[in-house]
């Protein structure tokens, strides 16, 4: 009985406390009254394609809306070839499944502004892009029906796919990224390609991973906590990665 106490307190203490103070915080502050009222336009985070000629990959993470806006995020992936035009990709759970180019490439989420979570420029973007797009391209809930709000497959479930079968890019979500640690397929575990990141979890409702770029993090219900070791800060459930 006392260890489950133990358990019962740890959960409440490292990921309901911080996710009611989250939530508390984000009730403070103004929101859209619904979709058509929030800001969708560019951000004005990227230079124009002309101005920027290079090959280039960008990830892109920000706080959705609604309720949920208090803990969770909506990740994308663009690519822009060397002299061509930004690409965009979304998965989303209406229209067609991987929406390309529906936003501007660092558009505002639900009048969230966007966070970028990596950028990569130049012959190495040229290298990666082509096997950015493979794995894209090979997402198995990729089709019409491959979209579940939670725990996922969702949109950060597209992305953390990305990331985890392109290990050249040397990311991984943000911690509020609910959904990421879904692994595709049901899957118990997965090992990233580069051997670098191991992944374990029990439908995205529980999990852990540990690794060079996820460092150390014990999933539960979609929240993450945890630390960072390669960018040194602690993940708190709803408020993300706090820096050291």
């Amino acid at each position: 009985m006392k260890f489950l106490l133990r358990i019962v307190s740890v959960i409440l203490l490292v990921f309901v406390l911080p996710t009611l103070v989250s939530a508390g915080l984000w009730a403070t502050r103004d929101h859209p009254d619904g979709w058509s009222s929030a800001r969708w336009s560019s951000s004005g985070l990227l230079p124009t394609a002309k101005e920027s000629p290079e090959a280039a990959i960008y990830v892109f993470s920000a706080m959705t809306g609604g309720l949920k806006g208090a803990i969770a995020s909506h990740a994308w992936i663009v690519t822009k070839e060397e002299n061509g035009e930004y690409q965009r990709y979304d998965k989303v759970g209406w229209g067609s499944p991987i929406r390309r180019n529906h936003r501007a490439p660092d558009a505002y989420w639900y009048s969230n502004p966007p966070r970028l979570v990596v950028e990569i420029k130049g012959e190495e973007a040229k290298r990666l892009i082509p096997m950015v797009e493979a794995a894209i391209a090979g997402y198995a809930y990729g089709k019409p029906g491959g979209y579940r709000i939670y725990p996922g497959p969702n949109s950060n479930t597209f992305v953390a796919h990305v990331l985890r079968e392109v290990p050249e890019l040397g990311a991984v979500l943000p911690a509020d990224a609910v959904g990421r640690d879904y692994l595709p397929g049901g899957a118990f575990y997965h090992l990233d390609k580069d051997g670098r990141d191991l992944h374990l979890s029990l439908g995205g409702l529980a999990g852990l991973s540990v690794g060079v770029r996820s460092g150390l993090e014990v999933n539960f219900l979609g929240l993450v906590a945890g630390v960072d070791f390669a960018r040194p800060g602690i993940k708190v459930p709803g408020f993300g990665t706090v820096g050291l």
